[in-house]
């Protein structure tokens, strides 16, 4: 039988491609996203749109209940849904930190406590998290997008070891640069947020270096495809880097010293 697959973030970028990708692949998709008017399209290559806030708990559990209720269960789940939301620590509200915090990862956590039981039970089941190359770099004027990258990768490492016992894997997937409409949403975040503050000249260079990043990114198909690799594969790895610039981004961190690294990243910027 067709694997049931549940795609957060399904109404654009990777989300939407992974989505598409899965249900002409055969395999039973259901799209979530909070804006269902943006799903609708999808619905012509067999996927299900369905509402998700995942800032709402009632939500989530709605969400997970529709699908346990139609399909029996959720058997793979991609946690895509996320926001790049930038600007200094100094000058981004506590308020907006938690909110990104809440997309980014305590958002992933309960579809992930929601979806375990019915793994655990078929004892079958996949969990891709979507990271980032962000979740090994931290650039400046990120330091929440980078503070749940780096959660969700930690997360993963402790949970992949828990679940396995019960046939479920655990696979995050690290996108480099992608076009997706989140780096101009970032960006424009980042010049409201510190713009007009005491770091309104890293924010301006920093800008500029999203816009010259976004040149040359991967579509988003590149990362859908590395998806369904990893939920395709007999023995999936743990971990899974593809698009522009990833793979030398995090060879570079893995082998430069942290004060070469360092320079390295704002040499970019200036």
């Amino acid at each position: 039988m067709a694997k049931t697959v549940l795609v957060t973030g399904a109404s654009s970028g990777i989300g939407k491609a992974t989505a598409t990708l899965l249900a002409q692949s055969g395999y039973v998709v259901y799209g979530a996203a909070r804006r269902i008017n943006r799903l609708k399209a999808l619905s012509e290559y067999g996927v299900k749109p369905v509402t998700l806030d995942v800032t709402s708990d009632d939500s989530i559990v709605s969400c997970v209940n529709l699908i346990t209720s139609e399909a029996g269960g959720i058997d793979i789940l991609i946690n895509s849904a996320g926001l790049g939301s930038y600007g200094a620590l100094e000058d981004v509200p506590i308020a907006e930190a938690k909110n990104q915090l809440e997309i980014n990862l305590f958002g992933a956590a309960r579809l992930i406590q929601l979806a375990l039981p019915g793994m655990r039970k078929k004892k079958f089941g996949k969990i891709v998290n979507l990271s980032s190359i962000g979740g090994k770099v931290g650039l400046p004027m990120g330091c929440w997008y980078h503070a749940s990258k780096f959660a969700i990768e930690g997360l993963s490492d402790s949970l992949r070891n828990e679940v396995r016992q019960f046939g479920v894997d655990v696979i995050v997937v690290e996108p480099g640069g992608t076009k997706t409409e989140m780096m101009d949403i970032g960006g424009d975040d980042l010049m409201r947020v510190s713009g007009h503050t005491e770091y309104s000249k890293l924010a301006a260079a920093l800008k500029r270096s999203y816009e010259n990043m976004e040149k040359n990114s991967s579509d988003p198909l590149v990362i859908a495809k590395l998806i369904r690799k990893s939920i395709e594969a007999k023995v999936p790895k743990a971990r899974y880097a593809g698009g522009a610039m990833a793979k030398p981004m995090l060879l570079l961190r893995k082998m430069l010293p942290d004060r070469l690294f360092d320079k390295m990243l704002m040499a970019q910027m200036k």
